[in-house]
């Protein structure tokens, strides 16, 4: 009976250890918050945080199509469930009418919210956590200033046990920290406010870095590439030249895709296109330069050769090549060259041959089209094509051009072009 009862007493100690070290670094870095709003707004300060809450692109999650600015309401799938964004307005009872900047900066320092519950991290705090107390007031003081908005914020739908807070007390005592933006002392002042913007408020690595099983991305694969699960797209390698790397650009040509979304060796789509229409092109020139350079000098990753690639079936290209001679030939040319500024070149085009093809087969599919910015204010775009070819046509059309006019790439399978298909509903 004693041993029994001993045995109960570790456990029980044990599990009281566990939970008073969760506790402890689920609470680290943390200070008690003032008992009264200290922060003065001032015109100056609302308009910084207007442009900062840019720089964020809060509203492309915080907004529903249709809905009051910054009301919340919008649905981001995750492999766990839909994490639902809340209302931002200075609704009292809804919003965030009744936080203190300190209450604020909680959140985006600690990713903890007014009432104290543990945020999930599709509010990207990871990269937040390292914005300034400065930048995070001026974006408080903004977002004060909107219309006062009433809608109610909705319930996430998220499984077992990733619904609970106990889950994701667990989830940031191993993969999160609160952080704080460090100076490169060897660097310029241009490049450490590069890092601070891509790094903090531009959330870059969010999208860019590869997450592992419970979602979490790694420092050490920062930059390398990985699956949007919430929108089903590839976002390339950024320090690397045969996918999205920038090193051997002009910086001037990184800095128009940015603010345009069009440069001399390619343009943005997809995801991209939003940040960059809702975002990027309204970064200060400055900024945009700023991130410029912090992305030409990310150490490359080592690109070895690839494997040789099989031929695909001359069937397959002979079919492909009949659905491009139909329907792709008359803007991107018989020879895949394209049209210098109206339709990009697939020929030597790294974007086509990536060895994800999801990026080419969701443009297929969906439409490509480039942001409206004040620097390309009507671009051109490509219709859709899911409800116009099958799943073999695509399959076959996409293998076509990641083989033509020395491309060489694996061909695209029609299990390919249905999951695609499946992720959208198409």
């Amino acid at each position: 009976m004693k041993r029994i009862l001993w045995t109960i007493s570790s456990v029980l100690a044990g599990l009281g250890i566990a939970a008073a070290a969760l506790i402890s670094l689920n609470l680290r870095g943390e200070e008690p918050l003032p008992a009264t709003e200290t922060l003065q707004s001032t015109p100056a300060l609302v308009q910084r945080g207007e442009y900062l809450a840019r720089v964020g692109n809060c509203m492309a999650c915080h907004t529903t199509p249709g809905g009051a600015p910054f009301a919340g309401g919008r649905g981001i799938e995750t492999p766990f469930g839909v994490v639902h964004s809340s209302n931002l307005t200075p609704d009292k009872a809804q919003g965030i009418g009744s936080w203190t900047s300190a209450e604020f900066w909680r959140a985006m320092h600690h990713g903890r919210s007014k009432d104290g519950r543990l945020l999930y991290p599709a509010f990207p705090y990871p990269n937040y956590t390292q914005v300034t107390r400065e930048d995070s007031d001026a974006i408080f003081a903004y977002l004060q200033s909107l219309p006062a908005a009433p809608d109610a914020n909705r319930a996430h739908a998220l499984r077992f046990p990733y619904n609970t807070q106990a889950a994701l007390a667990v989830w940031r005592a191993l993969f999160f920290a609160p952080g704080v933006p460090a100076a490169e002392p060897t660097q310029t002042a241009e490049y450490n406010r590069g890092a601070y913007l891509v790094n903090g408020l531009g959330h870059c690595t969010a999208c860019h870095t590869p997450r592992n099983a419970l979602g979490a991305t790694s420092d050490a694969k920062a930059f390398t590439g990985g699956l949007i699960p919430v929108q089903n797209w590839y976002a390339p390698a950024l320090n690397a030249a045969h996918e999205a790397g920038v090193k051997e650009w002009r910086t001037d040509d990184v800095v128009a895709l940015l603010k345009t979304g069009v440069a001399p060796q390619g343009s943005v789509l997809g995801p991209m296109a939003e940040v960059v229409f809702r975002s990027t092109q309204y970064l200060s020139d400055a900024d945009a330069r700023a991130m410029a350079v912090y992305l030409q000098a990310l150490p490359q990753q080592d690109h070895k050769a690839p494997a040789s690639v099989a031929p695909p079936p001359a069937s397959a290209m002979a079919r492909g090549g009949k659905v491009y001679e139909q329907q792709c030939a008359q803007c991107h040319g018989d020879r895949g060259q394209g049209e210098p500024g109206a339709f990009p070149a697939l020929a030597g085009n790294r974007a086509v041959t990536l060895a994800d093809p999801t990026n080419l087969v969701r443009v297929v599919l969906q439409g490509g089209y480039l942001p409206a910015t004040a620097g390309n204010p009507r671009p051109h775009g490509m219709p859709p094509f899911q409800q116009t070819l099958s799943d073999e046509e695509v399959a076959a059309v996409t293998t076509f051009v990641r083989n033509s006019w020395g491309n060489q790439a694996p061909g695209v399978g029609t299990i390919e072009v249905y999951r695609a298909r499946e992720r959208r509903g198409m």
